[in-house]
């Protein structure tokens, strides 16, 4: 049986049953059934304006977002889907923060669902830094079906990861 190191740490019973779709050659034809179609923000400004848009809708009152961006630098194989990074420098009298999301780019073309997962949590270390239960409560408050979206999200990664494109380069 292949390593599933995306389900790492799910039960025996969930990875059988992962382990049997992708013997079976049907892990891809469920992702689509469940998620028909890539979503279409392909530019760094589009990604930028969708985060934003999330961002006001439920932390309107945290610090602004400097950039958002795909970045092809990051390694899933650290576990890193995306990255927020908080930098404060002093300029002349000024203390300036700038905050930074960067998404890893394998993720220009999938389901939107897993694009708004990923944002939602670097957003949701804005308020929280660590991964404790304030954050997770975070990320559910801004996407209910978080915790879904990111096991569906780890299926995804390892169809991926297995040789199979769910949709077509855009």
């Amino acid at each position: 049986m292949r390593e599933l190191k995306y389900l790492a740490g799910y039960s025996e019973k969930v990875t059988d049953q992962v382990s049997q779709l992708i013997a079976e050659e049907r892990l891809g034809s469920v992702l689509l059934q469940k998620y028909p179609s890539a979503h279409d923000i392909r530019t760094d400004r589009a990604l930028y304006d969708f985060a934003v848009a999330i961002k006001n809708d439920f932390l309107r009152k945290s610090s602004p977002l400097s950039k958002v961006a795909y970045d092809g630098k990051i390694s899933l194989i650290h576990h890193a889907l995306g990255l927020h990074t908080f930098v404060s420098r002093v300029q002349g009298a000024k203390l300036k923060s700038k905050n930074e999301i960067r998404i890893a780019s394998v993720f220009k073309n999938a389901p939107i669902e897993f694009l708004r997962m990923i944002v939602v949590h670097e957003l949701a270390h804005l308020k929280e830094r660590d991964h404790n239960k304030a954050f997770y409560q975070l990320c559910q408050h801004m996407e209910p079906a978080y915790h879904q979206l990111e096991f569906d999200m780890r299926l995804y990664l390892t169809h991926l990861d297995l040789g199979g494109a769910l949709y077509q380069e855009g």
